[in-house]
């Protein structure tokens, strides 16, 4: 039998007419807040002003999160933020490489970050497809689950027991449907119909039993009404943002719970929470003017950075060598401080980036042309420094002492005096120079002390040495005992020239001796060295330390890779004991160049 309130029943739950009607304005409403709210979140992630190195932690952060694979978006726009950064900072180096005179087509430069951003990109990747695929498994259960509900729900006013307890078992069903998963959104319309139509089937076999139909109802009622009271709370909650983000899941709750009421509720219930949405919607105003007050606030902020890098490149009429690299720190900090700046207007976004790149760029490149200004006169001076190194290789063989003596001191005075050169050939010009006054002066001493330095018993007292060089073993002590055979050959004069070989063999034997022992030779303590032996020996050592500091940044860099780096890690286990063991060798050879340039 129909009556006037089946009719009713079967017109709210009909798709056709007009809850299905209410469903789809909230359908439509939630898609544009979603569409809305999901642009403020990338909007949110991009502007975010993060450096190139806290954005490489913030991608390193995600991927170490338990839920990676589901902050898909967030990831993005950092990759792309990361990308953005790169690709500037190489566009920088270009400038500077064409500034300085070079082809651009001769260009080569790899960014230091690179590899680590790709590394990134490819572990996420990895754990992006596998939250896909396990949430597709998910789904596919979902789905089945939710038509195992449906058919259930079928079977409740077509097959039922007799005696079967109705209530019970709708409520069952409608807290299953409530608290399954989600499926794929190809997948939802169709399957929520299907359940809503077999409840409305439901309903319409219930029309005979009119105190459960209303006790139904009732129970509805209270699903909608708590709704209702939530969004009323949400109309003072401080945090805009977060009423809008509970607002959209309200109405997702309303779509899909809130089911049929008597008839005089309908309407009322509907107007009542989409006119508290309405009010909550126009607090997005508020929301819009707060972002607008900070944006622009950012935005004075940073066109004063970079206005005072603009100051930093004019009036340059007095500007040095120490005005440009004090400049340059300024400039650096400058920079961070933009970058740690928050976001701007959106319309102004990309003019201020691209005012403040032009900036940096116009920067250096008045830097650059100064150094290429200051590289004119470091030429002038390398042809200066080259005459002099002439002029002492044409006389380091003159025996001419009277003369000769004076114009070398007078060469090394004249080398003094002259500016810098460029860093590239410095210490190839000062070996050459060194080299032909250590000639010089050598025979000078040779010649003037050859009738009182008794050669032979030098040879006599050096071949001694030898030997004991040569029996000593890797036994506790033998460093001591190189140390002082080193110092005593060192205080030993000059032996004739058919017996120089001696000198060969014994620098060979140190070596042999100083390896068995594990004992680098600039790690030797000795005495007894010239001038000239001691200012070699603090070249080699200074070497020696900037290639281990460099070794050591090479290792330290590579740990960053690894999340949480530990020396229980078996895998970096080796490389903590190597980092330690180039630090104590570090530290010994700047002990000894101590040692030398102070004279001890």
């Amino acid at each position: 039998m129909t009556t006037e309130n089946n009719l009713s029943e079967n017109e709210e739950n009909r798709p056709s007419v007009e809850i299905q009607e209410n469903e789809a304005k909230i359908e439509k409403t939630e898609e544009n807040n979603h569409e809305e709210q999901q642009s403020d979140e990338d909007q949110h992630v991009v502007a975010e002003e993060l450096s190139l190195a806290d954005t490489l932690k913030e991608m390193e952060k995600i991927i170490n999160s338990s839920d990676a694979g589901e902050r898909f978006r967030e990831f993005n726009a950092l990759k792309d933020k990361a990308n953005h950064y790169i690709h500037d900072e190489v566009e920088d180096k270009k400038h500077e490489y064409v500034d300085e005179g070079n082809a651009p087509e001769n260009f080569s430069f790899e960014h230091p970050s690179q590899s680590k951003l790709s590394a990134l990109i490819n572990i996420f990747k990895e754990k992006n497809d596998h939250f896909q695929k396990n949430q597709e498994e998910e789904q596919k259960k979902n789905l089945d689950q939710r038509q195992g509900i449906i058919e259930r729900l079928k079977n409740l006013y077509t097959n039922s027991e007799p005696g079967t307890n109705l209530f019970k078992s709708i409520r069952e069903i409608k807290e299953e449907w409530s608290n399954a998963g989600q499926v794929a959104k190809s997948e939802f319309k169709i399957l929520n119909n299907n359940y809503f139509h077999h409840l409305n089937q439901f309903y319409q076999m219930l029309d005979m039993n009119k105190e459960f139909l209303e006790q139904e109802y009732s129970h509805n009622l209270e699903k909608r009404q708590h709704i209702i009271a939530r969004a009323k709370e949400l109309e003072n909650e401080p945090a805009v943002q977060k009423a809008l983000n509970e607002l959209q899941y309200l109405h997702k709750l309303w779509k899909e719970e809130a089911e049929p009421v008597a008839e005089e509720f309908r309407e009322k219930t509907w107007d009542e929470f989409k006119e508290i949405s309405n009010k909550i919607h126009e607090r997005k105003t508020e929301l819009s003017a707060t972002i607008e007050a900070e944006q622009n606030a950012n935005l004075e902020k940073k066109n004063e950075i970079i206005a005072n890098i603009k100051k930093l490149a004019e009036n340059l009429e007095n500007a040095n060598h120490n005005y440009w690299q004090n400049a340059i720190k300024q400039v650096e900090a400058l920079r961070t401080d933009f970058l740690k700046t928050g976001s701007v207007p959106r319309k102004l976004s990309n003019v201020n980036w691209n005012d403040f790149k032009t900036t940096l760029r116009n920067f250096n490149t008045v830097k650059n042309n100064y150094y290429k200004s200051l590289k004119g006169s470091q030429q002038q001076n390398l042809e200066e420094k080259l005459k002099l190194i002439q002029t002492a290789k044409d006389n380091m063989l003159s025996e001419d002492w009277d003369i000769a003596v004076s114009l070398f001191k007078k060469l090394q005075e004249d080398w003094k005096k002259i500016g810098h050169v460029p860093k590239s050939m410095t210490n190839k010009i000062w070996d050459e120079f060194r080299e032909a006054c250590n000639t010089f002066f050598n025979n000078y001493r040779e010649k003037s002390s050859a009738s009182t330095d008794n050669w032979k018993e030098n040879y006599k007292l050096k071949k001694d040495i030898l030997e004991e060089l040569k029996a000593i073993s890797d036994e506790e002590g033998s460093v001591e005992k190189i140390e002082a055979l080193k110092t005593s050959w060192n205080n030993i004069g000059k032996v004739p020239r058919d017996k120089m070989a001696i000198n060969s063999e014994f620098n060979r034997t140190l070596r042999e001796k100083l390896k068995l022992n594990k004992i680098n030779e600039l790690e030797l303590k000795e005495e007894g060295l010239s001038e000239n032996q001691l200012t070699d020996k603090a070249r080699k050592i200074k070497n020696q330390i900037a290639d281990l500091e460099s070794e050591i940044v090479k290792l330290e860099n590579n740990l960053a890779f690894f999340n949480k780096p530990t020396r229980d890690n078996p895998l970096l286990r080796d490389t903590f004991n190597t980092i330690d063991d180039k630090k104590a060798h570090l530290e010994t050879l700047k002990q000894n160049l101590h040692s030398i340039i102070s004279g001890e």
